[in-house]
């Protein structure tokens, strides 16, 4: 068991939505979670891994030894089938850098052009891994099926939200509430996966 007295963990992201994900996850659990704006002089991890794991486990173990703290990362992507499975770990720059979501979509729907809707399956991919001083790595995915729109739909969201719909829904990604989303949503899943990891590292019970 690990005596650690204090349940501090890393989430390595400034993004708000996943720290609210995660704390959500967490609620009962008594754990403060920190972000990487609580470590300014923390350098930039460049995310340029081969898949989606390598990169949340690099960032993980780089951000755990610069804390010292058990420390979360992520990375996600969206897995088109009629595209061999692209972009997946290179969704975020998929058109390019600087990263630009709607130059994204509009690659995207260009590249859908004539597709017919029964093969434009997709899902949401979310690789999670957590990193402990002592070296282990612990890693957990979570995915959403569903299908590529032929035009965006919505305005909530981020990313390829627009052109998404969910496995069971009508709805896109940028079309459903919040709360729902986050329930069915990759990274919700894949967070829920790694939960009892994360409180073994206090040696609680899942």
């Amino acid at each position: 068991m690990n005596l650690r007295s204090e349940k501090k963990l890393v989430l390595a992201t400034g993004n708000q939505k996943k720290l609210v994900e995660l704390q959500a996850i967490l609620q009962d659990a008594g754990v403060e979670i920190l972000t990487l704006d609580d470590f300014p002089s923390l350098p930039e991890v460049e995310e340029d891994g081969q898949t989606m794991a390598e990169n949340a486990v690099k960032k993980a173990r780089i951000v755990c030894e610069f804390t010292g703290l058990p420390t979360l990362a992520d990375d996600s992507g969206l897995e088109v089938d009629a595209l061999g499975g692209r972009p997946g770990v290179y969704s975020a720059r998929f058109a390019g850098e600087p990263t630009d979501d709607a130059r994204n979509n509009a690659k995207l729907l260009n590249l859908m052009d004539g597709v017919p809707d029964e093969k434009r399956l997709a899902r949401f991919r979310c690789v999670i891994a957590l990193a402990v001083p002592e070296g282990g790595v612990r890693t957990a995915t979570g995915t959403v099926e569903g299908r590529i729109g032929h035009g965006p739909r919505g305005t909530g969201g981020f990313g390829y939200d627009p052109l998404f719909t969910p496995e069971g829904y009508d709805q896109t990604f940028a079309e459903l509430p919040g709360t729902i989303k986050n329930r069915i949503s990759h990274r919700s899943r894949a967070l829920t996966a790694i939960r009892p990891a994360i409180l073994s590292v206090w040696g609680d019970e899942a």
